[in-house]
């Protein structure tokens, strides 16, 4: 987004947005969280924050300027994707892969 273009989002929504967004990212454990600095993963914190944004668009259909609208639908379309890779992610069993195979064995 360049700077012109945050000048035409209300900076107060654009906080709001990008704090739900931080929070998001956090709760997927792509990034740090910033009170303890550690990665953590809370998908179902993460669904409801996301839950959060979409009832902001669905409250504020039709009062935001076209580039607000967009904001707030690519930020939570992005946030969708990533939370659907986390759960995809949760949801396979962790594979562990063991490779005997007699003919890499070395005899000495």
């Amino acid at each position: 987004m360049s700077y012109q273009e945050t000048l035409e989002i209300n900076p107060y929504l654009f906080n709001l947005i990008t704090m739900f967004s931080s929070s998001v990212w956090c709760q997927l454990g792509k990034m740090p969280n910033p009170v303890s600095g550690k990665i953590e993963k809370d998908l179902k914190g993460a669904q409801a924050t996301i839950e959060t944004l979409l009832m902001l668009r669905d409250k504020t259909k039709g009062n935001l300027s076209d580039k607000e609208e967009e904001m707030l639908l690519s930020v939570i379309s992005n946030l969708q994707i990533n939370y659907a890779d986390e759960t995809a992610k949760a949801d396979k069993p962790d594979l562990k892969i063991e490779y005997n195979s007699s003919a890499d064995k070395v005899n000495a």
